[in-house]
């Protein structure tokens, strides 16, 4: 019997089965669907779950899970939770930059580009977590013998539609400032192009990100957008990657319980520094007042 040189020898390709990320595990569908993703030739890629209106629901219910636990983390913790991402994405730069540069039709080099660019975002949103208390709040003066106090606070469960067309660094930019300020967040994918969604999925989960902080749901943007902006238990919206016609209705069915809408905004280029408005979005103003008290018999007070 003849033997084969092993160089000759054809491996049969293990493709990747790209699941959900909901309450820090990776469940199919509940339906049990998927669609297919196509590169910008039309090249198959993968099968991508198509999340339901109960996976929805499922993933609102594991950020309101979570929030109380991220919200009452020190800043500089979700700080360091944030870093710690970007140094997973740092040793999974070659696997984003494929997926990227398959899902926008970018050159290798420009994919990369991007991914360095979504990697440096993630330390810039690492760095505000313990400051943009600073900026935001501080001591208010009254006419009065009162302290009055004010400081921000996290909205609560925030859902995320993620930009169509920048399928990862789009999808970073609208994700990290709403856990960076101590929100969760229910992510809707890029329904052309989820596979670096659902790849960040992988990397929270061996990062220290508590389960349910993050959610990410792949499929029908509009299947899925409308239970969320519908749903009693979101705080906020975020319609980045809804179009006009869809946005409107979002809005009017995120009104039922008054959900903070941020409606989308023309975004030239996702590589430049976002400023801290998306941030601001998502934090309500807790305002404290405290009687001064008087410190002897001088009558003085502090």
């Amino acid at each position: 019997m003849s033997t084969v040189d092993k160089s000759e020898q054809q491996r049969l390709s293990v493709f990747k089965t790209y699941k959900l990320y909901v309450g820090g595990k990776f469940p199919r569908s509940e339906s049990g669907r998927v669609y297919e993703v196509s590169d910008s030739k039309g090249k198959w890629l993968a099968n991508a779950p198509l999340s339901s209106r109960k996976d929805a629901r499922d993933a609102v219910v594991a950020a309101r899970k979570a929030f109380g636990g991220w919200a009452g983390a020190t800043a500089y913790n979700r700080g360091q939770v944030l870093y710690r991402v970007a140094e997973m994405l740092e040793g999974r730069k070659g696997q984003f930059t494929h997926e990227v540069a398959d899902a926008e039709g970018l050159s290798k080099s420009k994919a990369a580009e991007q991914v360095e660019a979504t990697i440096d975002r993630w330390v810039w949103y690492a760095g505000w977590t313990d400051k943009i208390a600073q900026v935001l709040g501080g001591g208010n003066p009254v006419a009065g013998p009162y302290f009055n106090l004010s400081s921000p606070e996290p909205t609560g469960v925030v859902a995320v539609v993620a930009p169509q067309q920048s399928s990862f660094l789009g999808l970073v930019s609208v994700l990290a400032p709403v856990i960076a300020t101590g929100s969760t967040a229910v992510v809707v994918a890029s329904e052309k192009a989820p596979l670096p969604a659902l790849s960040l999925g992988e990397v929270l989960a061996t990062s220290d990100v508590p389960g349910g902080v993050v959610n990410v749901l792949s499929g029908r943007t509009a299947e899925l957008a409308a239970p969320l902006a519908a749903h009693q238990d979101v705080n906020a919206i975020d319609l980045a990657g809804a179009d006009e016609a869809l946005a409107k209705e979002l809005e009017i069915a995120a009104a039922d319980n008054l959900k903070r809408v941020l409606r989308p905004q023309p975004v030239d280029d996702w590589s430049a520094t976002p400023g801290i408005d998306r941030m601001t979005a998502f934090l309500e103003t807790k305002t404290v007042w405290h009687p001064t008290g008087s410190l002897g018999a001088s009558g003085s007070s502090y």
